[in-house]
């Protein structure tokens, strides 16, 4: 009987493994994707199988965000009384109908757009809207801490819902899995309706676990927005312990907060399966400049990674300068090469990453893509004061991408995330300057200097790369 068992399991077993096999297959992913899924399948079954329920599974063909609904939400976008405004420069046309195509990012006119440099500029701004709100709020964290910043925020938006403003807060549960229930729940009793994205559990939901909501979205009676790469937690306010926390989030006016209510409204009705809609949501905009934006919500959904097909774009059609801040550089090879055909063209290419990130796994994974950058000619620049957390593209001297994607397969490939590209070159120049500030307190590493680093970390450096796309 037991022998009969056993053949009976290896059977099961078996068949298990040639069918996820034959799925993967079936799949057409990129062939470098697939042959290792296969190998590690084939030969270390038991931990091959378990890899691929947690973060093999491809997302791309399911509907956790319906098209249906999405061109309802965008389509209230459309309708609102936005004014017409200048044309899209003819340099990135194609970009912005790429957008378009790629993730119904309809282009928005004339918004005021406010960046903050540090946390607690940021916070105080925030929270001096929340103050003023008067019909809804809505906001959308990767992480939401139930520390001093946390709780700071936590009760300036049970005041406004005793005061019957409509408060909506989205979370992610990977992200605030360290928080205690007790302070969601405790918001609820408040009339806060809080929901989790893409909650885990188990064994249901694990398969989701490696696709996260990463995006930072906050709307205010659809007049301002904010965007960019702070969490809630007091680590964003006060620093680490080795450092200051340098990063950047921006507040939007005017039309371009319609395309953050479209990229909220639709996680919301993903997770909740409830519409919410009326023009009070997109309210007419004031225009207070001649930019114009496009807010563009990437995701592991459909056929199109829009974030980094339009980064790639970007950077592949500059002409002057590629300028980039980012915490984790963990890129595609389409991206890679992009940066480095533009840097052997005579591009101005600076990457500039923090001197010591938030993990040292990622740092070695990140510097073993820079032998290849700096032999192409591209500029290194290590900030050294603390961590870099910026999220931030400068092409040329018109266009300017901001938001909560990092340059990584994470963001590119796995998590939900919400950039803005702005063609203004008066904006442009203010980021530029930005950028230069922080340059200044950069250590900008040489090849002589970069090549003589220790052989064992370069041979960690290559092991850790290994493992890049699931980091």
């Amino acid at each position: 009987m037991q022998q009969i068992l056993t053949y009976t399991f290896l059977v099961l077993y078996s068949v298990t493994i040639l069918g996820i096999v034959l799925v993967i297959i079936t799949d057409n992913r990129n062939p470098l994707k697939t042959l290792p899924w296969i190998i590690v399948l084939v030969l270390a079954p038991v931990v091959g199988l378990v890899f691929y329920f947690f973060f093999g599974q491809n997302l791309s063909k399911q509907r956790i965000i319906s098209r249906r609904m999405r061109k309802r939400i965008t389509l209230q976008l459309e309708e609102a009384e936005h004014a017409a405004g200048p044309e899209i420069p003819k340099a990135y046309r194609p970009l912005a109908r790429l957008l378009r195509t790629t993730s119904h990012a309809v282009p928005l006119y004339g918004s005021r757009i406010t960046p903050y440099t540090d946390g607690s500029s940021k916070m105080e701004a925030l929270l001096g809207e929340i103050a003023r709100a008067r019909h809804h709020i809505h906001l959308q964290y990767y992480i939401f801490c139930d520390d001093e910043t946390g709780r700071r925020l936590r009760d300036a938006l049970v005041e406004k819902a005793r005061q019957g403003v409509h408060v909506r807060i989205l979370y992610d549960d990977v992200g605030c899995s360290g928080v205690r229930k007790s302070f969601f729940e405790g918001m609820r009793r408040e009339g806060i309706e809080v929901h989790a994205f893409l909650h885990v559990k188990f064994p249901r939901f694990t398969s989701k676990v490696n696709y996260r909501n990463h995006r930072k979205i906050v709307v205010i009676d659809g007049r301002v927005g904010f965007i960019g790469g702070m969490n809630i937690a007091d680590r964003y306010v006060r620093g680490t312990e080795w450092g200051s926390w340098r990063d950047t989030h921006f507040r939007i006016e005017g039309s371009g907060v319609a395309g953050l209510q479209v990229a909220f409204l639709s996680d919301w009705s993903a997770t909740t399966k409830r519409h919410v809609s009326g023009s009070e949501y997109f309210p007419a905009a004031q225009r207070y400049t001649d930019n114009i934006l496009q807010i563009v919500a990437g995701g592991p959904l459909g056929k199109w990674r829009a974030l980094l097909q339009a980064d790639s774009y970007a950077v592949a059609n500059a002409r002057r300068r590629v300028w980039i801040q980012t915490p984790y550089y963990l890129p595609s090879d389409v991206l890679n090469t992009a940066l480095q055909t533009a840097a052997l063209g005579g591009i101005d290419v600076r990457l500039m990453l923090p001197a010591r990130s938030d993990s040292r796994l990622i740092d070695l994974a990140s510097h073993s893509y820079l032998d290849d950058m700096m032999r192409a000619g591209v500029k290194i620049l290590f900030y050294e004061p603390g961590f870099l957390h910026s999220k931030l593209l400068i092409i040329d001297d018109g266009l300017t991408v901001i938001g909560s994607a990092n340059m990584d397969f994470r963001s590119f490939e796995h998590n939900f995330e919400v950039n803005a590209f702005i063609y203004d070159a008066e904006f442009t120049s203010r980021m530029s300057a930005i950028f230069s500030d922080d340059a200044a307190r950069c250590h900008a590493v040489t090849p002589g200097e970069w090549f003589r680093r220790p052989r064992r970390r370069r041979w960690a450096e290559s092991f850790m790369r290994v493992f890049s796309p699931l980091m």
